[in-house]
Order: C-alpha cells, then structure tokens, then sequence
C-alpha cells in the first residue's frame, strides 16, 4: 500500500498563492512514488491579489481554498478537516501564498504568525512523528513553529546572483533554528524533527534543477513515513 500524504495549497500562483510548477512537481514525484495524495488549503480570504501579467495588485478579492481548487483539478477539501491520524505525512508546497495566506511572514517576517489551521496541523503530525515536506519559503513555517529545527531554504549567500532572498537564512537563525546551504537539486533531512526542505525557486535555477530537487525532498519524505 502506499503511503498517504497530504499535501497543503495556499492558492493558486506564484505572487498570491501556491508556486504552480512546484505544486505540480511535488505531485509528479508523489504519483512515482505510489502515494495516495490529498489535497487541502485553508477556507480564508487571500491576503491580496496580484495581476500576474503585470506584476502589479489588483483591485478584487479572493478565496484560498476557491484558487487553490484550480490546481486540485477540484479535489480538494478544507484545511480545518484534515486529520494527522489519516495520513503517512505532509508536504507544502512554496509560493509567496504561503508567507502572505498560511503565515504573515511577507509582512512581518520571523515575527511573523502562523494561521490557526497550519499551525495545528504542523503540530498534529510532529506530534505523531511524521514527516513533514517543505519547499521553497515554506521551511519558514516550520522554523517559526519548531524553535530549534533544522531547513533550508538554499544558501546564505547570494552566490553568483541565484539566491536573492538569501537574508531569509538568517532570519530562520535569528528564531533559533539552524539553516543547513544546499544547493537547489539538493535538500536537507532533520532526522529528530522529521521535517525534509528543499530551496526549489527559492535559487534562480532551470526548472529541471527545481523538479530533481523536489524530487528528492519528496523520496526522504516518503522513506520517513
């Protein structure tokens, strides 16, 4: 039988909500890997909403869990019905959704807060020691929930211009946590924590590079649960 996974939306694009080709490749990998997948995203209002032709805000409203659906090609239920007990392990996918809708990280960075339904699901299977996927910004909430884990979100460094957000790894430090540099097709394993990240977009790097090291992210996941 295969694994059971739950896997967390935050909407439905890079700029408001769920990184599309991440989402897209943690699922790809989940599939090779022969889990039974369900999706989920928490039933709020986004934080805001971003004309993607433009890079510009756009004057209208819209829901997490509604945009969120767009990737789950339907299938998708709210984040306040999933149970830690029904499932193997849990996997976020990045996005500037996930520090603007599940925590306000893009506002407040590491003082920032968690939303109720992410915060109680990260607890739920930590508690139950199962493993947890993380990619792209969202190791920020496990840094923020779990003072003393180990992610990465990349390098410390903006080295060769790939790594902009490289200040991140520092605020991930300053919440006590350790920040471990990994190259993008890479990703890091905190064994006491079961938590597995992976910089993906996070490095400005092919999307091969981003879909091989989510795949790993992905395979540790599975090996923990």
């Amino acid at each position: 039988m295969g694994k059971r996974v739950a896997l967390v939306l935050a909407g439905c694009g890079v700029f408001d909500g769920s990184e599309i080709h991440e989402a897209s490749a943690a699922l790809v990998h989940l599939s090779r890997g022969g889990a039974e997948v369900k999706i989920f995203a928490p039933n709020i209002e986004q934080r805001d909403v971003v004309n993607h032709l433009k890079g510009i805000p756009a004057e209208e409203k819209r829901n997490v869990l509604v945009e969120s659906a767009r990737l789950a090609r339907g299938n998708i239920q709210d984040l306040a019905e999933l149970k830690a007990s029904e499932f193997d392990a849990v996997i976020f996918p990045g996005g500037f959704g996930v520090a603007k809708n599940l925590c306000s990280w893009a506002v407040d960075g590491k003082n920032c807060t968690v939303n109720e339904h992410v915060n109680s699901t990260l607890q739920a299977f930590h508690s139950a020691k199962k493993p947890i996927g993380l990619c792209c910004i969202s190791p920020v909430l496990a840094a923020k929930v779990f003072p003393g884990c180990e992610v990465t979100v990349g390098q410390d460094k903006n080295v060769d211009g790939r790594f902009p957000d490289a200040e991140t790894a520092s605020a991930i430090a300053e919440l006590g946590c350790k920040h471990i540099c990994k190259n993008v097709n890479e990703s890091h394993v905190d064994k006491a924590n079961k938590i597995v990240t992976t910089c993906a977009f996070m490095c400005k790097a092919p999307l091969h590079e981003i879909f091989d090291g989510i795949g790993t992210m992905v395979q540790e996941v599975l090996k923990l649960a």
